[in-house]
């Protein structure tokens, strides 16, 4: 690895669901790449953070964004159109990670452009293995831009 590789990574994780906050976390613990993980309870907050608003004023721009669809206060297609459309956010690399397997929910998130969409299953070792090949996958193997 060369020293630009091992920079730190910026995920900032979207979801209302504390159980799959705490599983990701954990999952995310036990990397060997440094990382931090930074959470959004609703899309509100979300765009607050992405946007540096407020109380979030010195916000890390993050590298990374998983994102449920089910929010409250700002569902979280809002929140992927907002991205999407923001020519500030927009290159920031968007995995949708939600329990919704809705074909509509599928098309429409593409047709936003979203980077990959991936359907959270229920079963704990399943779950667990999909956010351990995010982590490969997006924070080993893929280029991600700087800003």
């Amino acid at each position: 690895m060369s020293g630009e590789d091992v920079k730190s990574k910026t995920i900032f994780l979207v979801e209302d669901n504390k159980a799959d906050i705490r599983l990701i976390q954990e999952v995310l613990k036990n990397s060997i790449l440094p990382h931090q993980v930074i959470t959004a309870r609703d899309g509100v907050d979300a765009m607050a953070y992405l946007n540096q608003e407020g109380e979030y004023k010195d916000a890390l721009r993050p590298d990374l964004i998983l994102l449920d669809l089910n929010l409250p206060r700002k569902d979280g297609r809002e929140v992927l159109a907002e991205i999407k459309t923001d020519p500030k956010l927009r290159r920031i690399p968007v995995i949708v990670l939600t329990t919704s397997s809705n074909e509509e929910d599928i098309y429409h998130s593409y047709d936003l452009h979203v980077n990959c969409y991936i359907t959270k299953s229920r079963n704990l070792s399943q779950l667990f293995q999909i956010v351990k090949i995010i982590e490969d996958f997006w924070l080993s193997v893929v280029t991600l831009p700087l800003e």
